[in-house]
């Protein structure tokens, strides 16, 4: 079994004061931080990794919970990806355990499939419609919008305003703390409509978590003799400490420039984990949406992740909130007008690589936050060794 990366702590720096000098730092050690950092340590560079974090992984980072059953501090987080070499390249540091998930939302009572499908119509309007008939039923309640302006546009012009305020809207103002129609239509084109019975919430080819759990996926990552990894370290407190050459951050955009064109907006969490004893199983998939009951979204049981054998279980309530880390970018028009103005400053330090959910200000899967680094990481080798990068690239799934 490889040895665990060597990690050091706030406490064991305080005892030296000696410079690190490395080819390069990365600040995050979540996954575009550590996709960054072992590719451009296998071509033959020094990398310094650091997270502000008493551990590494980010918001994936996994453990176990006082009762034995694994969880994800940070909430689920589910791998799902077409791109085969993206799962190539992390199937190097994990096996897999395949999991499709499948999430319901409770409307009126009642149980039923998101995305919405055959059996979610059926359900709510007391129906047997085949598929051809939630088309047409689909068809016949839908409102034309053209151009599909913003979410609200896109959710009314797909299913319209009952399946829209019964599904969508309470769900969006949880989360977002905006209606739809303040929000851009990428966020609703994210969740699809079915006609048919599939029940998955993703179709991707492959969808699994790592065998082992994340953490010590990425303990593999970055167990590598060109990487060293400092947690607990804050990059403006111990940016003095280390010598680089190149700077790959994955932190917020905005925050590295000291917020100089005002603060960019994000979405937080705060999470209620509950520990059921001797209750085998909460609820009936992995993840149950509360659109419009409760000040929380969702509830999600981690032993159907997991694929876990206890007699109890665990629980987690989500609760959006606008203070608190920086969880998603909200998606916006005068928002990405704002990451322009952040990002025309970071075209100005050709030794600084931005990557990542935060530093980029984009809605990025897992997948697409390590596409992204692979991508970065490949730029980072090409400056470092003297070459001609290749070109710009915001995201890469493959």
């Amino acid at each position: 079994r490889p040895q665990r990366p060597c990690i050091t702590t706030a406490r064991e720096r305080a005892a030296s004061t000696a410079m690190i000098r490395t080819d390069v730092l990365v600040v995050g050690a979540g996954f575009s931080g550590a996709t960054a950092a072992r590719l451009v340590a296998e071509a033959g560079f020094r990398v310094h990794v650091i997270d502000r974090r008493a551990h590494v992984g980010g918001n994936a980072w996994d453990t176990v919970d006082a009762s034995g059953i694994r969880i994800h501090p940070y909430g689920p987080h589910l791998f799902h990806t077409d791109a085969e070499r993206i799962v190539a390249f992390l199937s190097r540091f994990t096996g897999w355990t395949p999991y499709e998930h499948r999430v319901l939302a409770s409307v009126d009572g009642i149980l039923v499939p998101v995305p919405i499908n055959r059996t979610t119509i059926n359900r709510l309007y007391g129906l047997d419609l085949d598929e051809a008939g939630v088309a047409a039923f689909l068809e016949r309640v839908r409102e034309h919008r053209d151009p599909e302006a913003t979410s609200e546009d896109v959710v009314l012009n797909r299913v319209g305003r009952d399946l829209c305020d019964r599904l969508f809207r309470g769900y969006t103002r949880k989360q977002w703390g905006l209606d739809l129609s303040a929000l851009a239509p990428s966020v609703a084109r994210r969740i699809p409509v079915r006609t048919g019975d599939d029940d998955r919430y993703f179709t991707d080819r492959h969808q699994a978590l790592p065998s082992e759990g994340y953490a010590r996926m990425f303990e593999r990552m970055l167990d590598h003799p060109g990487i060293s990894v400092a947690t607990g370290c804050e990059f403006d407190a111990c940016r003095g400490e280390i010598a680089y050459r190149h700077l790959v951050y994955t932190g917020p955009i905005d925050r590295y420039f000291g917020g100089c064109h005002g603060p960019l907006p994000y979405r937080s969490l705060s999470f209620e984990f509950e520990h059921l004893e001797g209750v085998r199983w909460y609820q009936p998939v992995g993840t149950v949406n509360y659109p419009n009951e409760h000040a929380y979204t969702r509830i999600t049981e981690f032993k159907h992740l997991v694929r876990q054998e206890h007699p109890g279980t665990t629980i987690v309530r989500e609760y959006p909130q606008a203070a608190g880390d920086p969880y998603y970018p909200i998606p916006r028009a005068e928002n990405e007008a704002l990451y322009q103005r952040y990002r025309a400053l970071a075209d100005g330090l050709p030794d600084v690589t931005f990557v990542g959910r935060l530093a980029q200000y984009r809605y990025y899967n897992m997948d697409q936050a390590t596409g992204a680094a692979m991508t970065a990481a490949s730029r980072v080798i090409a400056t470092l060794s003297g070459r001609s990068p290749p070109g710009p690239a915001e995201s890469d799934r493959g």
